[in-house]
C-alpha cells in the first residue's frame, strides 16, 4: 500500500502541472518537478535515514504523535485530533494528522509514503512560484528559472526529503501571499474561499506566521477594490505594526494568542535553550530581546557565516547561503523596479519580509534554527529576484538589437556607397 500512495503522489503531480502550467513551459515543468520529486525520495532513503547524514529530530517528534493520532482513532473514532486532545500537538496539527491518515491507510508506520505526499506539496510550491512570479511581472524565462531553483534550493529540498513540517509552512505562507498578490490586480471572491482553508492549515502548522501574513492579506484585498489611496493603507499598516510588535497595549482576544507566541519565541529561557545546541549563538542582550539587534538581524538575514564551524549540515548550508546572498542583492533590483510598476504588490510583499525578519530577529539564538524558518522569507524575496532577472534578460536582447541593428546599418551604407562609385563610373 506504501507503493501506491507514492504512485498516487507522483500521479497527483502530472495532474497540476498539466492543470496550472501551459504549453511548453508545462512539459518542461513536469521534467523538473519530476526529478525533484524522485530525488527527495532517494535522499530520504539514502542520505536521512540511512544516518548518512546526522540530521533530524522534529520529524522523528512527527511521527511518533501520528502513532498517538492512530491510537486516539482506535479509541474514539476517526476525527481531526488537535491539541484539545492530545496536548503535545499544539502547532503541528495538520501534519501529524496527514501523516496518521497515511498510517492508517497503510497499517503502519509507511515514512516512505509520508515522504511522497510531502515531495508533492514541495513541488506544488514551484508551481506557485512560478504563477506567483508571473503575476508581478517576471517573463517566462525568469519564472521557469525560479521554479527550477526552487525544487532544487538545498535547505528547501533536505526538509521536504523527510517528515518535517516546514514544507507545509512554506507552501501556507507563499499560497496565502499569491492569493493576496492576484488579488490586488484583479479582485475575486473566490480567491477569499480558497485562503481561508489555507490560513486554518498553517495555523495548525505554524500559528505565529498566520499572524505574519495579516498585514499583507489585509493590503492584498484592500488594495484590490482600491477603497484606500496608498497614503491611507500606509497609515493603516503604522496602526497595525505597533499592535503587531507590542501587543501588550492592545490585549484582546484576537492577539493574546499571538502575543503568547511572541513572547515565548522571545523569552530569555527559551533563547539559552535553543542556543544549547551545536550552532547556538548567544547575544550580550542583558535579556532583552531588542537589545544588540544589529547582530542579530545580521544572524537573521545572512547565517551562517563562511568562517563559523559546526556540524556537516551547516558546512554544506554555506552553499545555500552563498545563493541567497546573490537572491538578495538581485531583489533590492527587482524592487527599485516593481516600485515603479506594481507598487500595492511590493509594498505587500515588503510587509511580510520586513516584520518577519524582525520579528526573526529578536529571537534569534540558533543558526540552524534560523536557517529553517527564514524559509518564507528566502522564498518571497525570490520573487523579486525574478522581476530582476527578467529586467536584465531585456536589457540584454535590447542591447542585441542594437548591436545588430548598427550592423545592418553599416551593411546598407557601404552597399549605397558601392552603387555610388559605380554609377561614377
Amino acid at each position: 500500500m506504501e507503493y501506491i500512495v507514492v504512485a498516487i503522489s507522483a500521479m497527483m503531480l502530472v495532474f497540476l502541472v498539466q492543470t496550472f502550467l501551459n504549453g511548453d513551459v508545462a512539459w518542461r515543468a513536469l521534467r523538473v518537478l519530476l526529478l525533484a520529486f524522485v530525488v527527495r525520495l532517494v535522499i530520504h532513503v539514502l542520505i536521512v535515514r540511512s544516518g548518512l547524514l546526522p540530521y533530524g529530530g522534529d520529524n522523528y517528534t512527527y511521527e511518533y504523535r501520528a502513532l498517538e493520532i492512530v491510537a486516539y482513532w482506535q479509541r474514539e473514532g476517526f476525527q481531526f485530533v488537535t491539541s484539545d486532545q492530545i496536548s503535545a500537538l499544539d502547532g503541528v496539527a495538520v501534519p501529524c494528522n496527514l501523516f496518521a491518515l497515511i498510517f492508517y491507510v497503510c497499517d503502519g508506520p509507511a515514512l516512505l509514503a509520508c515522504t511522497s505526499v510531502i515531495a508533492l506539496i514541495a513541488c506544488a510550491l514551484c508551481i506557485i512560484m512560478y504563477r506567483f512570479a508571473r503575476i508581478i511581472g517576471a517573463d517566462e524565462r525568469a519564472s521557469y528559472r525560479l521554479l527550477v531553483l526552487t525544487a532544487f534550493m538545498p535547505a528547501f529540498l533536505l526538509h521536504t526529503s523527510d517528515t518535517f513540517k516546514d514544507g507545509f509552512n512554506v507552501f501556507c505562507v507563499v499560497a496565502c501571499l499569491g492569493l493576496a498578490a492576484s488579488n490586488v490586480q484583479r479582485f475575486d471572491i473566490r480567491k477569499l474561499l480558497l485562503l481561508l482553508p489555507l490560513l486554518w492549515a498553517l495555523w495548525h502548522v505554524r500559528p505565529y506566521m498566520v499572524f505574519m501574513c495579516g498585514l499583507p492579506l489585509v493590503l492584498g484585498f484592500v488594495g484590490a477594490r482600491r477603497a484606500l489611496p496608498l497614503c491611507a493603507l500606509a497609515l493603516l499598516t503604522g496602526l497595525l505594526v505597533p499592535v503587531m510588535f507590542f501587543p501588550e497595549a492592545t490585549r484582546n482576544a484576537v492577539v493574546e494568542p499571538m502575543q503568547a507566541q511572541l513572547e515565548r519565541g522571545q523569552s530569555e529561557t527559551v533563547r539559552l535553550a535553543n542556543a544549547e545546541g551545536g550552532s547556538g549563538v548567544v547575544f550580550e542582550d542583558g535579556g532583552n530581546p531588542w537589545s544588540a539587534f544589529a547582530p542579530k538581524l545580521a544572524y537573521t538575514l545572512l547565517s551562517p557565516f563562511p568562517w563559523m564551524g559546526g556540524s556537516a549540515v551547516l558546512q554544506l548550508a554555506k552553499i545555500e547561503t552563498l545563493l541567497w546572498y546573490y537572491l538578495l542583492f538581485c531583489a533590492v533590483r527587482g524592487a527599485r523596479q516593481l516600485w515603479g510598476r506594481h507598487r500595492r504588490t511590493l509594498m505587500m510583499m515588503l510587509l511580510f519580509i520586513v516584520p518577519s525578519t524582525i520579528v526573526y530577529a529578536t529571537s534569534m539564538s540558533n543558526v540552524g534554527l534560523i536557517f529553517r524558518q527564514r524559509m518564507p522569507i528566502v522564498m518571497v524575496v525570490s520573487l523579486l529576484a525574478a522581476v530582476a532577472w527578467t529586467r536584465a534578460a531585456r536589457r540584454r536582447e535590447e542591447d542585441r538589437s542594437d548591436r545588430l541593428g548598427c550592423r545592418g546599418q553599416g551593411t546598407c551604407c557601404g552597399a549605397l556607397s558601392a552603387r555610388g562609385v559605380s554609377s561614377s563610373e
